[in-house]
C-alpha cells in the first residue's frame, strides 16, 4: 500500500513493518509518547517505529503521519498517554493559614 509520511511516499505493508520490527526492542511509552502502536505481541511509541520503517529521523513527521499510515496497514494504534493529574488534597474543614 502506498503511504506517504514526510511527504515522501512509501509502499508498504504489513508483514514488511512486523519484518522490519523484529528484534527491535520497544522504547518505554512514557507521557511524552504521543501514541503507540501494538506490533505482534510488542508495544512501540508510534514515532520508534516511523523511524525505522522510513530511516527517517523523527523530527521529520509527526505520530499522527505515522498512526494514520499504521491504522490504514491494519496495526492498532493507542492515543498518548494523558498526563496524571494530581489529586487535591483531601479536606477535612481544617486551615492551616
Amino acid at each position: 500500500m502506498r503511504l506517504v509520511i514526510a511527504r515522501f511516499p512509501f509502499d508498504l505493508s504489513k508483514g514488511e513493518v512486523e519484518a522490519s520490527m523484529k528484534g527491535v526492542a520497544p522504547q518505554p511509552i512514557t507521557v511524552a509518547s504521543v501514541a503507540s502502536v501494538t506490533i505482534g505481541r510488542r508495544t512501540y511509541p508510534v514515532k520508534q517505529v516511523g523511524q525505522v520503517i522510513t530511516r527517517q529521523d523523527p523530527r521529520d513527521f509527526t505520530a499522527n503521519e505515522v498512526v494514520r499510515a499504521l491504522t490504514r496497514l491494519g496495526f492498532t494504534c493507542q492515543p498518548a498517554l494523558a498526563p496524571e493529574e494530581p489529586t487535591p488534597p483531601s479536606g477535612d474543614g481544617v486551615n492551616l493559614w
